[in-house]
């Protein structure tokens, strides 16, 4: 790719990595089901992060200040353990490039708490043109270049659409598509939240369950196939057992999140979704109690996820490759948040 000549408007950096007081406890949650993760390539991963960080620098997509961030969040690290079957570094590097640019959206235009501009308030509108940057306008001339422009102008935006085109160099029209629609999905979440956010609404706890199967790292996992070099033909991936076990897989690694990140939250916004939190609120026992019947939550999907897929798998290799990426995925993300001490550490519920 071309370095752009455009004099461009540089974003805030996205908090990749809060300052945290010392660790109490780290490693794996107590009673936690996962399964082992492939162990990391520290080259692979090293290499992937030179290539996101030049990348992000031709782009301009984040100030000199921010480097610090951008290597403790471990970007690299975290897409070789997501996807161990990986075809080559080009690739994974697209991989890297999706997840860090719906961090940087994420973090520019949704998180208010961070200082960089975020709001919850009229939060629609920014995410509308940000689908935008993805799935683009197309309407007479002269308004199509003025929507270039605007999309050229802003650094999240700019991180959407060309993640998106180095992706799209080697996956199918198809899987781009799925993509794109996975990131609808997301931003639908990010609406349902902040909706939530700004009313002071306590949902109840399947509510809550709903709005982060769409807000949830859905737009990651949609890549295994194509990341691994082959695909799940669209008529296999829309049927309903395949989408359910994507869902379940989406759904356990989005409450591991919840989980090694709840202390995180708490110090930085007390008021912060997450699943321990709703628990609590429902259940009026307390974090502690809500905390680790959450795990159990976790635990239910996660048999669920791995009983529903090995039956299906059973029924047609591709599945089974599919099914395979998907359990790998879920396995380095569980792997990421739990090795990675800079960001996470659990509560003394132990």
């Amino acid at each position: 790719m071309s370095t752009p000549t455009t004099s461009y408007a540089l974003p805030g950096p996205p908090n990749l990595a809060q300052s945290l007081r010392p660790a109490r406890r780290t490693g794996v949650v107590p009673g936690l089901h996962h399964r082992p993760a492939v162990p990391a390539d520290p080259e692979k991963a090293a290499e992937i992060d030179r290539r996101l960080e030049a990348w992000a620098r031709e782009l301009e997509l984040f100030p000199e200040a921010w480097t610090g961030d951008f290597s403790d969040f471990q970007t690299g690290r975290a897409i070789v353990l997501q996807h161990p079957g990986g075809l080559d570094l080009d690739r994974l590097t697209a991989a890297g490039k999706l997840l860090l640019a719906e961090n940087i959206v994420d973090s520019c235009y949704c998180e208010e708490d961070e200082g960089r501009g975020g709001s919850r308030r009229g939060l629609g509108g920014p995410l509308v043109i940000a689908q935008s940057a993805l799935d683009p306008y197309h309407g007479v001339p002269e308004l199509e270049a003025e929507w270039r422009e605007g999309i050229q102008a802003d650094g999240p935006l700019r991180s959407y659409h060309f993640a998106l085109v180095d992706y799209a160099t080697f996956a199918t029209p198809s899987q781009t598509n799925r993509f794109v629609h996975d990131v609808a999905r997301l931003h639908l979440g990010y609406l349902g939240e902040a909706a939530w956010m700004e009313t002071r609404y306590m949902p109840r706890v399947w509510e809550y369950l709903v709005m982060r199967q769409f807000n949830n790292f859905r737009p990651c996992l949609s890549l295994v196939d194509a990341v691994d070099g082959y695909e799940l033909p669209e008529q296999v991936y829309a049927r309903p057992e395949i989408q359910r076990i994507t869902a379940l897989a989406c759904n356990a690694t989005t409450i591991v999140n919840d989980l090694y990140s709840f202390t995180k939250e708490l110090a930085s916004d007390p008021d912060h979704l997450n699943l321990p939190q709703v628990v609590a609120a429902n259940d009026r026992h307390g974090l502690k109690a809500a905390y680790l019947k959450s795990v159990g939550i976790h635990n239910r999907i996660m048999e669920a996820f791995e009983e529903e897929s090995a039956a299906l798998s059973a029924t047609s290799p591709v599945v089974a490759r599919y099914a395979e990426g998907l359990a790998a995925w879920v396995a380095g993300n569980h792997e990421w948040h739990a090795t990675n001490t800079n960001r996470y550490h659990l509560p003394d519920y132990w």
